[in-house]
């Protein structure tokens, strides 16, 4: 039987720098050099590495938000790469994101009730009150709270309501990119908290995307190092702390700073 959800081969994405006055010839990057990732359903897989080393790339390739020029990505043993406008649609129904900021990532407009319905709208979804019930709770969230605004709570709030929009369509796979990087420290472990239980509660399969090892430490199963548009290594999250095999992982795990998550 294949456990594996996400398998990622030869991915490969560029690119181009524009001609400008201070540059006058035409150029291009290489972002994502020859990427080879496998998580399996059930896993919480941390992608590291510094800033600018192409892990957000990484995961809006995933996402469908850009494309890659070589490779294949496989979700179910199905390539994304190929699907056609309306099994996009229906993909990203499975898998959904949680993003870094949530002070920008929610509509200052809308109601948390609205912002919540919004996905189940779109998606033709039935028992709405009923999903938006259940995840609230499952997050955190009163019912009092669906009349409010997002101005009137903290970031850490916050970060619970992108957590239970990004939930709400019950997806398979979630991508955080640094969802608790702008919170306080103490915040910072409730939301981490929060990820590892619902992880269990609903078999969620999660990429964690951070620079902090000392925080993949606590809740990964796996991390994978990325340096300069490369994954250097990959390991059960142990082994790696234990016997890092990469001199960039090296430089890292001797760089890493503590922080008491628990």
């Amino acid at each position: 039987m294949n456990d594996t959800l996400i398998s990622i081969k030869n991915l490969e994405k560029t690119y181009k720098i524009e001609e400008s006055f201070l540059s006058p010839k035409k150029d291009s990057a290489l972002v994502l050099k020859n990427i080879n990732l496998d998580i399996k359903k059930g896993e919480i897989v941390s992608l590291v590495g510094e800033s600018g080393c192409g892990k957000s790339t990484l995961a809006n390739c995933i996402l469908k938000l850009i494309t890659p020029e070589k490779g294949e990505i496989y979700f179910e043993n199905q390539n994304i790469l190929k699907l056609d406008k309306k099994e996009t649609f229906e993909y990203r129904k499975k898998i959904q994101m949680i993003f870094q900021n949530p002070y920008s990532s929610l509509n200052p407009k809308m109601k948390i009730k609205d912002t919540l319905l919004e996905p189940l709208i779109i998606h033709k979804e039935k028992n709405k009150k009923e999903r938006i019930d259940e995840i609230i709770e499952l997050v955190g969230i009163s019912k009092a709270d669906l009349e409010k605004y997002p101005h009137e709570f903290s970031g850490g709030q916050r970060q619970r309501i992108a957590i239970a929009r990004a939930l709400i369509l019950k997806p398979k796979f979630i991508v955080a990119d640094e969802p608790v990087s702008a919170l306080d420290v103490s915040i910072c472990a409730s939301i981490v908290n929060l990820l590892i239980d619902l992880r269990k509660k609903l078999n969620l399969t999660i990429l964690f995307i951070s620079h902090d090892l000392n925080l993949v430490r606590y809740l990964s199963d796996k991390i994978a190092v990325m340096n300069k548009g490369e994954i250097v290594e990959f390991r059960e999250t142990q082994q790696l702390f234990d016997n890092p095999l990469d001199e960039y992982t090296k430089f890292l795990l001797s760089s890493i700073r503590t922080i008491k998550i628990g």
